[in-house]
């Protein structure tokens, strides 16, 4: 790290699940996000950098972590000497079904080594969101409801327990409608199950998609599993609302 983060206090926010957590949107935006020293990504290969979003080829891609930074500092959730640590544990086309994500796979140990790392850094770090986006993966698979229901379940019970954080609020959302409309014998399983889920655990929320538009619908480029960089946008302004409504 070239900067030295164990004099930092940090508010924590886990990002997790596949590539529309990880962020594949494109296109332009009427307010670009702009980098700040309050906001910081632990990337996945451990290194801490601030926080902002990617160029690939020749596009800049979103990712709805980082509106909802914005909305949680603007809002005042940030408190004064404290930095905002977005953790980026997503990756593009995995699911529980290709055991990435259970309790013995690579994602979900690596997740956990980077929560452990993130709050060793000081201790008053701490653990205020976890931001779930994922189940593509699982529901072209033709994954039941119950098995991913109770992955899921599982998954958010371990992070939450194993860090003494039971009442962490968890956000989750459905999937691009473009292409749940698509496949959507395959879909409605693995969407209830996120959605009972949410409701089950307590503090936690489930949030529709509705007017989101993919990449394709927004440029005709055929990508309609991924949403573009405007609706990520929009995104985290909902799952920041609905953290809001969590912790009141």
């Amino acid at each position: 790290m070239l900067k030295d983060f164990s004099e930092e206090k940090l508010d924590i926010m886990i990002q997790a699940g596949q590539s529309n957590s990880a962020g594949c949107g494109i296109g332009d935006v009427p307010e670009p996000f702009e980098p700040n020293g309050d906001i910081w990504y632990l990337n996945d290969n451990f290194t801490i950098s601030l926080a902002q979003e990617q160029v690939v080829g020749n596009s800049v891609v979103a990712n709805f972590s980082l509106t909802f930074a914005d909305d949680y500092i603007k809002k005042g959730r940030l408190e004064n000497g404290r930095k905002l640590l977005i953790l980026r544990t997503a990756a593009g086309g995995t699911g529980f079904c290709d055991k990435r994500w259970g309790l013995e796979d690579d994602l979900f140990l690596r997740m956990m080594d980077m929560i452990r790392t993130a709050l060793a850094l000081n201790n008053e770090n701490r653990l205020v969101a976890f931001l779930w986006h994922q189940g593509e993966n699982d529901a072209s698979q033709s994954v039941p409801h119950d098995v991913h229901y109770k992955n899921l379940k599982t998954l958010i019970n371990t992070v939450r327990n194993t860090f003494n954080c039971e009442n962490l609020p968890v956000v989750a959302a459905d999937f691009v409608q473009e292409w749940e409309m698509k496949n959507r014998q395959i879909c409605e399983p693995v969407v209830k199950a996120m959605k009972d889920v949410c409701s089950d655990i307590g503090n936690a929320k489930f949030l529709e998609t509705t007017n989101l538009l993919s990449n394709n619908q927004k440029f005709g480029n055929e990508d309609d599993i991924h949403f573009c960089r405007e609706a990520l946008y929009q995104m985290g302004h909902e799952y920041y609302k609905a953290f809001e409504e969590i912790v009141g």
